[in-house]
């Protein structure tokens, strides 16, 4: 029913797409340009046209984060200064979540309508990898640069050898902790190497302040993705198998489960870390720590106000010593689509924004992301004065560079969006709430996603 529902939603569009560009005694003349060869020879006529008269070429972006528009055409503005010869003109546009995506899958699948650049956010990213995808290969501007980037933040958006999107950021995970809390408590964040250690020190933070040293979110999937991920685990195998209820995975909600048990963890208050309840509850002190992804500082800067200054930014534990002490969670890739009208100048644009040196350094200045390109990690434009680093200090990219070598890749795969909302809305409220079993917990979730 869904498929030829699907079908039928193409076929409509398709048609009213078509009936749209067609008019009177024109009509038999587009059909015939509508042809590959014709088509080709169009655009290519269109470029020399437009490089001849100095003419700007169009390039019509979709996004469904203001922010990242607002970047793009930034970066378009800096793009033609330096570039006087190869200037563009970029028709951004910023769609509701559900809908963008929506649209553009229905767009490539129809083959029309679709924009020329585009953002895809990894949950969303397997359903435009299925059969032949309809995006443009990436391999010559991405693989030039593998040895500066954060390689695992293009390999999730590959198949098959071949890169068809690049992120904004690294997404790495780290430790929050409330450096006020920790010197009342007589504890040092640098001394909590490994999981081990930090029990230890969360026993010592509620025994001092009668205070848990952590929270858990309780309908989320951010207490349980970065902390399997650190030990080469996952949700999903490379080859798209559920692994929910590995033992690996098992063990490691035992354990936070444990914690909470043990009155050193809580469970976050909203279940989740961004909640407004969240929000308050840590601005008002009541919990040491936090582990999440880079660009959760955010949410400090903007809706914690009153820990200004309290927060530091350190890597997260080990799970044995020598482990792996971050992540990379969450992100969003842009991709060029086959309908691209000048796909090779779209992608001279798109290597200058999301990878060149300039254009990483600029996703950290406008967005607040740690930028896949690891190298202007030590550049002094890092550590220029901006809300972030008045808010946390000036060496947040300091531990990133303690852990640039340690940020493994996830993976999505077709199965990835169902196997998260079953690990959100069903593993983590029994485990954390409801205090269930996590071995059986798991084993049941597992059942049902096979």
């Amino acid at each position: 029913m869904k498929k030829a529902l699907l079908k039928a939603t193409v076929f409509t569009l398709a048609m009213a797409m078509g009936l749209s560009g067609c008019s009177g005694g024109k009509q038999s003349t587009e059909k015939t340009s509508n042809s590959p060869s014709a088509q080709s020879a169009t655009d290519n006529s269109a470029k020399e046209t437009a490089k001849a008269s100095g003419e700007a070429q169009k390039v019509v972006f979709w996004t469904f984060v203001d922010a990242h528009q607002k970047f793009y055409e930034s970066m378009a503005e800096s793009w033609n200064q330096s570039h006087p010869d190869k200037t563009i003109k970029l028709d951004a546009t910023t769609i509701p979540y559900d809908d963008m995506h929506t649209k553009l899958l229905v767009a490539l699948q129809s083959g029309v309508g679709a924009p020329d650049l585009v953002d895809i956010e990894q949950s969303k990213f397997p359903n435009f990898m299925k059969g032949t995808p309809q995006l443009v290969s990436l391999n010559d501007i991405v693989e030039p640069e593998l040895t500066n980037i954060v390689k695992s933040r293009v390999d999730i958006y590959s198949k098959d050898s071949t890169y068809y999107g690049i992120d904004y950021h690294v997404g790495a995970t780290v430790m929050y902790y409330n450096k006020e809390m920790l010197d009342k408590a007589g504890l040092k964040a640098d001394d909590i190497k490994t999981w081990a250690d930090f029990e230890a020190a969360g026993k010592q933070m509620l025994e001092k302040t009668g205070k848990p040293m952590i929270t858990f979110e309780g309908n989320g999937n951010w207490s349980w993705w970065p902390a399997i991920s650190q030990q080469g685990s996952d949700q999903v195998d490379k080859d798209g198998h559920v692994t929910v209820d590995t033992p690996v995975n098992v063990k490691t909600m035992e354990f936070f489960q444990k914690l909470v048990k043990e009155g050193v963890a809580a469970v976050a208050p909203g279940a989740g870390h961004d909640t407004e309840e969240y929000f308050g509850y840590m601005d008002s002190q009541s919990a040491a720590s936090v582990f999440m992804p880079f660009w959760f500082m955010n949410r400090f800067t903007d809706h914690m106000p009153d820990l200004k200054g309290k927060i530091i930014i350190r890597p997260m534990p080990a799970w044995s010593e020598g482990g792996n002490r971050s992540a990379g969670m969450g992100g969003t890739a842009t991709s060029i689509t086959n309908q691209a009208k000048n796909p090779e100048l779209i992608k001279e644009f798109l290597a200058y924004a999301k990878l060149s040196k300039e254009g990483n350094i600029q996703v950290w200045k406008q967005l607040g992301f740690d930028p896949i390109r690891t190298d202007v990690w030590t550049d002094p434009a890092m550590k220029e004065s901006n809300k972030y680093t008045e808010y946390f200090g000036t060496d947040i990219f300091d531990t990133l560079l303690s852990v640039k070598d340690q940020i493994a890749p996830v993976n999505i795969r077709e199965k990835s969006p169902e196997v998260f909302d079953a690990v959100r809305n069903k593993a983590m409220p029994e485990i954390f709430i409801n205090m269930k079993d996590p071995a059986q917990v798991l084993k049941d979730v597992q059942a049902s996603l096979k």
